[in-house]
């Protein structure tokens, strides 16, 4: 299995946005995005108020850093030079960057924005006030389909996810609570996969740990984003899993609808619509199958069964570098491709290299349920990346 971004993999990256931009009348790309800079170059940096500002011309890959970031970014080979400014406001960054350009002999961009985004306060000048900008989105489209080592990077995140999930489940019991469960399970996933891979592991800026794992219990589930409570297990709890890696910057998700004890009727009934609702939008994905229809299959079955006042979230998204991702499983992507410039009549429907979480809810006054599965779509079909089980019985905790 991978575990990080091989050289040829970049260079294939470079080599399609130089062929954009020969297509263009600009004479250099440029990315403010922390995650497109990353894409691009592998150069990982937290977003803050000091802008990352990186050109591509047809033969030189230069860029413009805060004076912390220096020494992290010089070693990486696939940049030809780096420019810094001290800090912000004092250093000027886009007027560094603009410089940048200027010696590169650079007069207009295609750019993914014009200037740095307002993160932790920043306030700066607009690009446009140097060169000449035109807005592009090049590298969040070329996100959407991944290549093949991109989906074993998924893949093998989904492998640690399901090891830390493993271990959730293991060290749930009545009477813990539930942040120092998670802690511990991620803790005992990290460790593990820290020692299979060794050297092979790619440290992140952007992550607290290899491999984490937690949940939302009691009422908080009945919130799809609900927040981890300040009270101990007991029994009866529902509770909503979520587990993933990080391998080099990749992640999946997998998610878990679980009981600690037996569950009651009422909520083996919800957990059984639930189970059937992510069973036929797994059934139903595939290469060509317009994403809205996935997600119009869901809210048939709701309201065949009298549920659909208690969904709250359309059924998945794309997942890759970002968490969220487009394209998006929901009935209204079909619509919004339509209304929206540059888009293709493909880009409605899935094809290979999407990867899909496949996470339908519904949530009562009480309690939610929901399942998350990471699935990857296929020349011919799909492939399920994550694989913890999803049917009742293994979804309980038994209690002694």
């Amino acid at each position: 299995m991978p575990t990080r971004v091989p050289d040829a993999e970049f260079r294939d990256r470079l080599a399609a946005v130089r062929d954009r931009l020969a297509g263009t009348d600009a004479d250099a790309g440029v990315w403010f995005g922390a995650t497109s800079i990353e894409y691009l170059t592998g150069f990982d940096h937290i977003q803050t108020e000091r802008p990352v500002v990186l050109a591509v011309t047809d033969d030189r890959v230069e860029v413009t850093v805060p004076r912390l970031e220096v020494e992290r970014v010089e070693p990486n080979s696939r940049i030809d030079a780096v420019h810094h400014y001290f800090d912000y406001p004092g250093g000027k960054p886009i007027e560094v960057a603009a410089g940048m350009l200027s010696d590169l002999g650079v007069e207009s961009v295609v750019a993914d924005a014009d200037g740095a985004p307002g993160v932790m306060g920043y306030e700066g000048p607009a690009l446009s006030a140097f060169v000449d900008v035109e807005s592009q989105s090049w590298i969040d489209r070329m996100r959407w389909a991944k290549s093949d080592v991109e989906v074993e990077l998924v893949r093998e995140s989904a492998r640690w996810g399901n090891l830390a999930h493993r271990y959730l489940a293991d060290f749930t019991e009545v009477g813990e609570h539930p942040a120092t469960v998670s802690q511990r399970a991620s803790l005992e996933a990290s460790r593990a996969m820290l020692d299979t891979l060794g050297d092979e592991y790619v440290p992140r800026t952007r992550a607290d740990g290899p491999a984490h794992a937690g949940f939302i219990s009691g009422e908080q589930t009945g919130l799809p984003h609900g927040h981890t409570a300040n009270r101990r297990l007991e029994e009866g709890d529902l509770l909503v899993t979520g587990a993933s890696a990080d391998v080099d910057g990749y992640r999946s998700e997998l998610e878990r609808t679980m009981f600690v004890g037996e569950p009651t009727d009422e909520q083996a009934h919800y957990f059984e619509l639930m189970l059937e609702a992510q069973t036929i939008a797994i059934e139903a994905l595939g290469p060509g199958v317009p994403l809205a229809h996935v997600d119009e299959q869901v809210t048939d079955y709701f309201e065949e069964q009298g549920v659909a006042d208690l969904a709250q979230h359309h059924v998945g998204h794309n997942i890759g570098l970002g968490a969220h991702e487009p394209p998006y499983i929901d009935h209204g992507w079909t619509a919004h491709c339509e209304e929206q410039d540059g888009r293709e009549e493909g880009d409605a429907e899935m094809e290979p290299g999407h990867i899909y979480t496949i996470e339908p809810g519904i949530y009562t006054d009480t309690y939610g349920y929901r399942h998350s599965d990471t699935v990857a779509i296929t020349e011919d079909g799909t492939d399920m990346l994550t694989y913890f089980p999803r049917d009742l019985e293994s979804n309980t905790i038994r209690v002694e």
